[in-house]
């Protein structure tokens, strides 16, 4: 499945004003199991560190949500976001002009290319790395960009069923991605390879998450792929499965898991 022309119509709906945005952002922190997670990692990252400006790149930063949920965490802090899609760099640039939030700048860049050496405290890259051939020279430019103790928190999905991946003749539920997961040893070998000194990894997306994924992702992606129509139908989809959704997204991150389809991923510098 293609998922950048449904991610496009969704924008085109939720950019018409401030407010759709925001809520749209809203929308995507209680579906999206990996948000979860994520918020979960950048809390711990964040304590003691809200009063001193910090440095944040948001490396693939897409829609920008991540980049508005930091900022509502301290406003000293400065944001870099980089993509290589130029609709949604001028988009998310032209937004937060006019909510205000002026700490925060988007620009085009091509992570296999883009270095700002030891600037940045912290890297967020978000399901990103899925579709980055040269996954090794995005890495060492991380690690160039980032300052002495800074951390780099990936999410991605994993070689136990990622992209929706279970045997051999699978083909990835999205067609974007140029491999279907990481092994939770193989990514880490390749950051310490780039440089990391310490590195930490987790499954998430295990038995609760990955029925989540399906009743939250898959089935309204696959809907929307068919036909546009199926917009008129999802808010009522979402009015039965929104709750069971937020029951297992609770559980999955709140459990550990001796495996799982995604992948949460932290190196230091």
């Amino acid at each position: 499945m293609q998922y950048d022309p449904v991610k496009r119509s969704l924008g085109n709906v939720f950019k018409r004003t401030p407010s759709l945005r925001i809520l749209f952002y809203k929308m995507l922190d209680l579906l999206l199991l990996r948000s979860w997670h994520i918020h979960k990692e950048l809390k711990i990252w964040a304590k003691g560190k809200r009063d001193n400006e910090q440095h944040i790149l948001d490396a693939g930063s897409g829609f920008g949500q991540y980049s508005y949920y930091l900022n509502s965490m301290s406003s000293k802090w400065k944001f870099l976001g980089v993509d290589v899609k130029e609709e949604q760099i001028a988009d998310c640039n032209q937004f937060f002009k006019q909510i205000g939030r002026n700490n925060i700048r988007f620009q085009v860049k091509d992570l296999t290319t883009f270095t700002i050496p030891e600037h940045f405290d912290l890297v967020v890259c978000v399901d990103v790395m899925e579709h980055v051939l040269e996954d090794v020279q995005v890495f060492k430019n991380y690690h160039t960009s980032m300052k002495p103790g800074a951390m780099l928190l990936i999410s991605t999905p994993s070689d136990q069923g990622g992209s929706d991946v279970s045997g051999d003749g699978d083909a990835s539920f999205i067609e974007e991605h140029v491999r279907d997961g990481y092994n939770i040893n193989d990514i880490q070998d390749k950051l310490k390879l780039a440089g990391f000194s310490k590195t930490e990894a987790y499954y998430a997306y295990g038995n609760p998450g990955k029925i989540s994924w399906k009743l939250s992702m898959k089935y309204p992606l696959q809907m929307l792929n068919v036909s546009k129509l199926f917009f008129i139908l999802i808010p009522f989809y979402y009015l039965i499965t929104f709750p069971f959704c937020l029951i297992l997204n609770k559980m999955d991150v709140n459990g550990k898991h001796a495996t799982g389809t995604g992948l949460i991923v932290k190196a230091w510098k």
